[in-house]
């Protein structure tokens, strides 16, 4: 269960200018996984049902929220950055007294909602819930104090605290969970008087336990939930412990990795059984792929299906294309944007597909453009054939029928269609209709001229 609480409503904050990152770009739309810092922690905080979620926004002014422009989010403005405290004070107007407050940091992406639960839970509708680490070093991390009987009594920051209680090894993650009537009574108390002259959400602790409210705490399932970002190294480290964390998963389903440390998964994957993945691959968008396929290395696939039993061989790039059954693609093959190919169909090295059906157990071998065009079953297309689909202007279309073969270095004028069973001859340029069951060609007459002598360059004296 999530919590015993009537509802919960989240505050994330994501105001910060985030000035290490050394970019014009708001630190929380920086990405992991091909998705905004913000963007994993707004889904995180989706999984646990709240009936409101107010996010503190601030550098970057409207950047951030147009972003999201579809997501269901009170957005607040903090046009001062004056800490963590004034921070979470901004929504608190927004916020209904009997609620339980969740607060999220929109820097920290990997937070589990499995550990937020039991957060809530843990403070239910009386207490204040902390969610703690252990660091061997605790750097620059606030520091919890308990007392003679281990109770939390509050929250000491770095620059504040004392030779002893730097020593201190459980750290404050920032995570906390605590009723609105007795934050917004806290928030309202906090002062300045501190060596960074902020207003500290941390000092809301030594105020719950002047109060009598019992201050409990929970730990995280790994560090990495816990990890913020500030700069760009963090930014990669940070990418390459989801990115494992996304390979161990599939792993755990039964696909074979080449290597787990060479795999991007940039979006939402559904893969089947028996499937082997080799170095070098990126999934973005949604994909599907199906059971027994393989695809080979240096591969891109972007909103796409896969159908079972097909193989993408190495370097190739599919965007937005669905692939049937028992195909073969690539290598160096480039499917775009709706493109279909049915079942057994061929695609092979250094061919481009745009905006076209391949019709069952066809064949595009090798260094050929097809645009724009609907192929039959078992069409074979010759090398260096191309589809003249675009006339400056405009766009259309090429036919070409079942069991066609149109020969190499062919020109195919659209629009024009190619009946059943036609054959078009090598060198062709199509400019018309060529009939079912017909040979069409066009060629120059070949000629000898004799006595010909190639030219020879001059010798310079």
């Amino acid at each position: 269960m999530v919590n015993s609480a009537p509802n919960i409503e989240i505050v994330i904050l994501a105001a910060g200018k985030g000035t290490r990152m050394y970019s014009n770009l708001p630190k929380v739309l920086h990405q992991i996984g091909g998705k905004p810092l913000l963007a994993h922690v707004i889904d995180c905080a989706k999984q646990l049902k709240a009936s409101a979620i107010h996010v503190v926004y601030g550098h970057g002014g409207d950047t951030v929220p147009a972003s999201f422009a579809g997501e269901t989010i009170n957005w607040v403005l903090q046009a001062q950055q004056l800490g963590t405290g004034h921070a979470v004070a901004q929504p608190m107007a927004h916020i209904e007294e009997a609620s339980l407050v969740l607060v999220l940091y929109g820097d920290v992406p990997l937070i589990e909602s499995a550990t937020l639960q039991q957060l809530v839970s843990l403070a239910g509708t009386t207490k204040l819930a902390l969610l703690t680490a252990f660091f061997d070093d605790p750097g620059a991390y606030g520091r919890i104090v308990r007392d003679t009987s281990d109770k939390v009594v509050r929250i000491v920051e770095k620059k504040d605290a004392s030779p002893q209680e730097l020593a201190i090894k459980e750290i404050n993650t920032g995570f906390l969970a605590a009723p609105a009537s007795l934050l917004r009574s806290w928030l309202a108390k906090l002062d300045n008087d501190n060596a960074q002259g902020e207003y500290y959400l941390t000092d809301v602790i030594a105020m719950a336990v002047a109060d009598g409210v019992e201050v409990v705490t929970s730990q995280p399932g790994s560090l990495a939930e816990i990890t913020g970002i500030n700069n760009k190294s963090e930014l990669a480290d940070m990418e390459r412990t989801y990115q494992n964390k996304q390979a161990r998963k599939l792993m755990e389903q039964g696909v074979t990795l080449r290597d787990p440390a060479r795999f991007d998964v940039r979006g939402n994957v559904t893969i089947g059984r028996d499937v082997t993945i080799d170095v070098n691959v990126i999934l973005e968008g949604d994909v599907v792929i199906g059971d027994n396929v393989s695809i080979g290395p240096n591969t891109v696939i972007n909103n796409s299906i896969i159908g079972d039993g097909s193989v993408v061989l190495a370097n190739c790039v599919i965007e937005d294309a669905k692939i049937g059954r028992h195909c073969t693609v690539g290598p160096f093959a480039r499917l775009r944007p709706e493109t279909h190919l049915s079942d057994e169909a061929k695609v092979g090295n250094f061919v481009e597909i745009k905006k076209s059906e391949i019709g069952k157990g066809s064949k595009v071998n090798h260094l050929s453009y097809v645009g724009d065009s609907t192929l039959g079953q078992n069409v074979n297309i010759g090398a260096g054939t191309i589809t003249c689909n675009y006339d400056g202007v405009n766009k259309h279309r090429t036919v070409i029928g079942d069991n066609a073969f149109i020969g190499s270095d062919t020109q195919l004028v659209a629009p024009v269609t190619v009946g059943e069973g036609a054959t078009i001859g090598a060198g062709t340029t199509l400019v018309n209709d060529a009939p079912a069951g017909q040979l069409t060609l066009s060629r120059v007459k070949q000629k000898t001229i004799d006595g010909w002598q190639r030219p020879v360059k001059k010798k310079k004296d």
